[in-house]
């Protein structure tokens, strides 16, 4: 089960054991078994490489932090040459917390002890029934090898670069790559201008740039930058939309390594063409309150989006301990995600009734063990169960992955589908 044990609060999550069920037959969609015809066929099922969600230690403690701090200090005399005196470094900046940190720390403290106490209860619950458990000797030092599977860069992006021109010429492709069929092979499909969708139950392999990547099954994709979304627009309307925005901030300024949107940019997505009546929408925020404060009080709005709840993704090691502390000044162990409705009228108090279906709840927490790779969020399908129709159509948008389901679009779409994560572990005859 995805869903190791759950409380009122929230949810204790596998990642790990959900991604390894969408390469088993249909996608773990249904209960469906193969045919005999269908097992005749030689097909080779997908894991996940373990060691992508095997978290044995916190990224760092505070303890350990403050004593680096001090040792650093302390020998900064001794390493200076005889007769000179040492040079100190400047310091950058005082003590003195700026408004962003102010509010962040304000927002923390409302927060603090809801989600302590409710991860608490989840984390506990997971040591007591052994899916949590603590880390042995042999674990802490398969835990210091950095995987090179982390360590590859994609070319993906650049790639989707080549999509503006075909925007600034109004060159799209409204119809849909199938794969699986026998009408062409992957290698001779077109990526960039069109919807790829994989409707069997089985997963699939393409070829793109000479790399090989899996689509599992019942999923579809657009890889493509954001100029060009007009596929999209003429595939299906959503019942789920959910948004990771590339958040601008100083530190990918910096860094230069990754593409960024201003929010300029972002309140261009055509979200409200996109969704369906009643069309929940989701967006990810990074823990600076002028990113939550812009999601609440102009984004939505722009889109017709009621705000409805805020929910928080608690990330832990396998042991159950924090990625980081709760008291750190910066780095936090939690992300907020933002729950909203898509509705026709803004006066509109709340999202149309469903006898069917569960309101939102405030304040839900999602507990699970991150994954290695960079911005990788868990999957909300689990979770979303009790809220939204059975049949409704998914999308994700700036998504690195792909998901039973689930249509995905962003210039990164196939990153995490490269074959060099998976290891094939069964072939059915």
């Amino acid at each position: 089960m995805a869903v190791l044990c759950e409380s009122s609060a929230g949810w204790l999550l596998d990642e790990l054991s959900l991604i390894n069920r969408w390469y088993e037959f249909g996608g773990g969609l249904g209960s469906r078994s193969p045919t005999d015809e269908e097992q005749e066929n030689t097909r080779t099922v997908y894991k996940v490489k373990n060691e992508l969600f095997q978290l044995i230690k916190p990224y760092f403690s505070l303890s350990l932090s403050i004593t680096s701090n001090q040792n650093a200090a302390s020998q900064s005399d001794d390493r200076a040459p005889a007769g000179c005196k040492a040079v100190r470094k400047k310091r950058k900046r005082s003590n003195a917390l700026n408004q962003g940190e102010l509010d962040a720390l304000e927002y923390h403290q409302k927060i603090c002890d809801l989600i302590l106490k409710a991860s608490q209860v989840l984390i506990q619950e997971g040591l007591k029934n052994g899916q949590l458990h603590a880390y042995t000797q042999n674990e802490e030092e398969h835990g210091k090898v950095t995987s090179a599977v982390c360590m590859r860069s994609s070319s993906l992006a650049e790639l989707c670069n080549m999509t503006k021109e075909l925007s600034s010429l109004g060159v799209y492709e409204h119809t849909v790559n199938i794969i699986g069929s026998d009408q062409q092979s992957s290698e001779s499909m077109d990526w960039l201008s069109r919807i790829t969708e994989n409707s069997s139950e089985w997963t699939q392999v393409i070829h793109l740039l000479g790399e090989k990547y899996l689509v599992p099954p019942k999923s579809s994709f657009l890889l493509s930058d954001i100029s060009c979304m007009e596929p999209l627009l003429h595939y299906k309307k959503y019942g789920i939309i959910v948004i990771d925005p590339p958040w601008e901030n100083k530190s990918v300024k910096r860094s230069k390594r990754y593409n960024y949107l201003s929010t300029l940019d972002i309140k261009q997505l055509p979200i409200p063409d996109l969704a369906a009546q009643n069309c929940l929408v989701i967006t990810w925020v990074t823990n600076r309150q002028k990113h939550l404060r812009f999601v609440k009080e102009e984004l939505y709005p722009h889109w017709s989006v009621r705000t409805l709840a805020e929910w928080h993704w608690v990330k832990i090691t396998q042991s159950g301990e924090f990625v980081f502390p709760m008291e750190s000044a910066h780095k936090k162990p939690y992300e907020i995600m933002v729950l909203g409705c898509l509705i026709d009228d803004m006066d509109s108090a709340k999202r149309e009734p469903d006898l069917d279906l569960c309101p939102i709840p405030q304040h839900k927490i999602i507990v699970s063990v991150p994954c290695s790779l960079h911005s990788h969020k868990p999957p909300l399908s689990e979770v979303l169960k009790k809220y939204v129709k059975p049949d409704a159509a998914r999308l994700e948008l700036f998504a690195r992955n792909l998901q039973p389901g689930w249509t995905s679009w962003g210039n990164e779409v196939l990153k995490f589908q490269h074959m060099e994560y998976f290891i094939p572990f069964e072939t059915e005859k």
